[in-house]
């Protein structure tokens, strides 16, 4: 009986230390956002194409990366991403109406249905529109000119009133 009790004993005190021994397995590298150079264009409001940029990286930081991630990827069959797809590099008017009324339709973008509801922000001002979008069209492999706060004040102006 001494016996099988050392042995217990010595085989918990091993696995112990095996255990204390073992790294954790190394998390991957989260992939940061890649802004590519900005194409020439008009300086944006308030200090130039760049400055527009750095400050579109901040609001995409508080309101977009949840959803659309630091990549720029997108989540599956839910939010869409914003890597070289019309939404982004095609029509200003509608990139703009969908960031300040929302977005509720299904949309299928290379092959794949998105379905998810993207909230309104139209409390963000025209200059932090026109930055988020211009970091957007600027990042993730996206070489599209700037969006301009005149722009969006336009557009933000020929909707209706909310109720």
């Amino acid at each position: 009986m001494k016996y099988f009790l050392a042995m217990g004993v010595l085989l918990l005190v091993g696995m112990q230390t095996a255990l204390a021994q073992t790294k954790p397995p190394a998390k991957a590298p989260i992939k940061s956002a890649t802004v590519t150079k900005p194409i020439p264009g008009k300086a944006t409001a308030a200090g130039g194409l760049v400055a527009s940029i750095s400050r579109g990286k901040a609001v995409y930081t508080q309101y977009c990366l949840t959803c659309h991630q630091v990549d720029g990827g997108g989540v599956p069959r839910m939010n869409p991403p914003l890597i070289g797809t019309d939404y982004v590099k095609g029509d200003n008017v509608r990139l703009i109406k969908v960031v300040l009324q929302g977005f509720s339709e299904k949309v299928e973008i290379e092959g794949d249905t998105y379905s998810n509801t993207m909230a309104p922000h139209n409390f963000l001002t025209d200059q932090q529109v026109a930055d988020v979008l211009t970091y957007i069209r600027n990042s993730f492999g996206n070489k599209v000119k700037g969006i301009q706060p005149a722009q969006v004040q336009q557009v933000r102006a020929s909707l209706p009133a909310a109720k």
